[in-house]
């Protein structure tokens, strides 16, 4: 069998950055992000150093949704708006009772 010859020539280094506080980041759309006086300044370097992360060819990344959490986050959420929305109703009722007595 003839074996595959290949070489392969380094070009460049994928840098990567982080901020002090991503969440200050100011949103460009399109997954593009600026940088803002709350984001602070890019920390800049090279994958799997200063806790930059690692990249690697070839790997399939996993969701990083918990489905799980996030459905019990909903459901949560949702009982909270019946809750609220039947305080609401509750409130209504005894006002239009208060106003049915003033007549």
């Amino acid at each position: 069998t003839q074996g595959l010859q290949t070489t392969s020539n380094v070009i460049g280094q994928i840098t990567l950055a982080n901020f002090v506080n991503p969440a200050g980041l100011h949103s460009m759309g399109d997954n593009l992000f600026s940088i803002t006086n709350a984001s602070g300044d890019a920390i800049v370097g090279n994958p799997d150093s200063q806790g930059l992360g690692k990249l690697r060819q070839g790997f399939l990344e996993l969701s990083n949704v918990r489905l799980v959490e996030e459905m019990t986050d909903l459901i949560t959420a949702q009982r909270a708006y019946e809750a609220n929305s039947k305080s609401i109703q509750t409130a209504d009722a005894m006002l239009q009772t208060v106003n049915s007595l003033k007549r």
